[in-house]
């Protein structure tokens, strides 16, 4: 064998093994079996749940969070001001502290039903999600939950908000406000806005946190989540 030959024989001898490594440590979607997909996913919402329901249930996790605080809606939130300038200012803020009490109350009552959900998730689901948007597994988790949550949330938030004094002129005020398009239907009982924006705010918490794992999931503790997730880099 010359030496041309030779240096062009060892090349695609590199060659070879160079895509034979690369073979063997490349790991795409469809190399992952169905049941590790959905066991992944499955690892991935139970922690963005429970963390999300973790950090929203305790003091301050709805107060203190500029992302999901609840305010007052629509123009009673400016008329708040006015409220303040005539004295009311204690009233409004302790109002809009009882609403966000009241949400952080009824989260933690989530967490089971969060679970549950994760839990019958199918692996076809699981495959369909992993492949989705950033936040497509909270999206799926979001319809299946939302409304059984927000009916083991409301008499939560009722009994909370109830005690405060403000409650009753709110509903009156917001349900004329109602009718002249100034405050959703929606938001015309206070029970019912406190109740839709604890659970807005449960979504975009665990929206958040499914993002953090799908960025980072080795960061995340688990060698099947990185193996799955690292799989849609």
């Amino acid at each position: 064998m010359n030496r041309r030959d030779f240096q062009t024989s060892s090349f695609f001898h590199m060659f070879t093994l160079l895509a034979c490594s690369q073979a063997a440590h490349a790991i795409s979607l469809k190399d992952i079996t169905g049941e590790d997909a959905s066991s992944g996913l499955k690892a991935a919402l139970e922690k963005g749940a429970i963390s999300a329901v973790g950090l929203l249930g305790a003091a301050d996790g709805f107060m203190g969070n500029d992302k999901v605080r609840i305010a007052l809606p629509g123009y009673l939130n400016d008329a708040a001001s006015w409220l303040k300038k005539l004295g009311q200012g204690k009233k409004v803020d302790e109002l809009i502290l009882a609403m966000n009490r009241a949400a952080e109350g009824a989260v933690p009552m989530a967490k089971d039903m969060l679970v549950d959900a994760v839990k019958s998730m199918s692996v076809a689901d699981a495959k369909t999600i992993l492949q989705g948007g950033s936040t497509a597994a909270t999206s799926y988790f979001s319809s299946k939950t939302r409304e059984p949550l927000g009916q083991k949330f409301l008499p939560v938030i009722t009994q909370a908000t109830s005690k405060v004094g403000l409650v009753d002129k709110y509903n009156a005020v917001a349900g004329k406000a109602s009718k002249l398009g100034l405050v959703k239907p929606q938001d015309a009982s206070l029970e019912h806005y406190v109740n839709g924006k604890a659970l807005d705010g449960l979504f975009l918490m665990i929206g958040e946190e499914e993002k953090k794992i799908r960025q980072d999931p080795i960061g995340s503790g688990s060698a099947l989540l990185s193996k799955v997730f690292g799989a849609l880099k």
